[in-house]
């Protein structure tokens, strides 16, 4: 049996999944996320937040820890954009090749392309469903971008495309009093409603039948609308989200401020902050849905490019092993 880990670093947080192969079956031995707003900032400075490098060091060292512990193999990171674009990033590509090395000689954080992170995405995220309700729209719905991806059940992805629309984004950017007052909301919408466009003129929205929503906003939702005491992965994944319920909640999280957010148990502390800015990009969401389709609600996934890596990794590891094996 073969164990693997994929990591995932975005602008708001960094997470870890590690599973075990064990011949055909994938066997999920620890998934985990820490809040660590690496993108705090960098549109305005163009730089990465020393204090924020150090909390995703921390993290990542706790990361590796575990990997060691469970005796992972291989690892595969992978990271947000603003990353590569940052003008100190040689600090974090070392930083994770020093930690990531410790698993695996060579490994290091990548920056991949859109194409090969909407495939990651939308394989991850549509792994559960019954191929039957696709074509499939994932929306993984980040700090600093949503990628949507169109696709069906075989992999076939559509079309996708990648907004610059992520929940620590627009707050940093307009929503910035807490609560956001009138005119920053109806200017996150105007600004959001402008990036929707281009998604609608790109993405075949039209041809599909159901909407996926993977990450923090829209799990977070969903426990909320399901009235979660605890945030239970188990009852989020699969849910479904309709869109008549959902803008009304929407609406209700935007109003309340940051610190009555942080108080109800299903929201991360790191997340609170953010979470209007991300409800308000699924109401936006919700709109340009209804102006394409009949479809009615989200369904909610626990899954995402995370599960998508492991996959790969999972091919890598059975690719190997056939190539070893004797042939007749």
């Amino acid at each position: 049996m073969t164990r693997v880990a994929a990591v995932d670093c975005g602008t708001n947080s960094i997470r870890l999944l590690i599973c075990e192969i064990a011949g055909e079956d994938i066997v999920e031995l620890h998934r985990t996320m820490e809040i660590v707003r690496l993108g705090k900032g960098v549109d305005a400075t163009g730089e990465l937040d020393p204090a924020a490098l150090e909390r995703t060091r921390a993290a990542l060292t706790r990361f590796v820890e575990i990997m060691e512990f469970e005796e992972v193999v291989d690892v595969r990171m992978v990271a947000t954009s603003a990353t590569r674009d940052a003008s100190n990033r040689d600090d974090f590509f070392s930083m994770t090749a020093e930690l990531l090395g410790r698993i695996r000689l060579g490994a290091i954080a990548e920056v991949i392309s859109g194409e090969e992170e909407a495939m990651l995405s939308f394989r991850g995220a549509v792994a559960d469903l019954d191929p039957e309700e696709g074509p499939f729209c994932v929306i993984d719905l980040g700090g600093g971008s949503t990628e949507f991806i169109v696709g069906k059940s075989d992999g076939t992805i559509l079309g996708s495309h990648s907004a610059q629309l992520g929940c620590v984004r627009v707050t940093e950017r307009i929503m910035r009093s807490d609560p956001p007052t009138e005119t920053e909301i109806e200017i996150a919408e105007d600004y959001i409603a402008e990036q929707l466009s281009r998604v609608e003129v790109i993405v075949p929205i039209a041809d599909a039948r159901t909407f996926v929503g993977c990450a923090g906003t829209f799990t977070t939702l969903s426990a909320l609308a399901q009235g979660l005491e605890v945030y239970d992965a188990a009852a989020i994944h699969g849910s479904e989200l309709r869109f008549d319920a959902l803008k009304v909640l929407a609406r209700e999280v935007v109003a309340e401020p940051a610190t009555q957010r942080a108080q109800h148990p299903v929201i991360h502390q790191g997340r609170a902050d953010v979470l209007g800015g991300g409800a308000t990009i699924v109401r936006g969401i919700v709109e340009m849905i209804e102006r394409n389709t009949n479809v009615e609600c989200f369904t909610i996934s626990e899954k995402d490019i995370l599960d998508g890596i492991i996959a790969g990794l999972v091919d890598k590891v059975q690719a190997a092993e056939n190539s070893d094996s004797p042939r007749s």
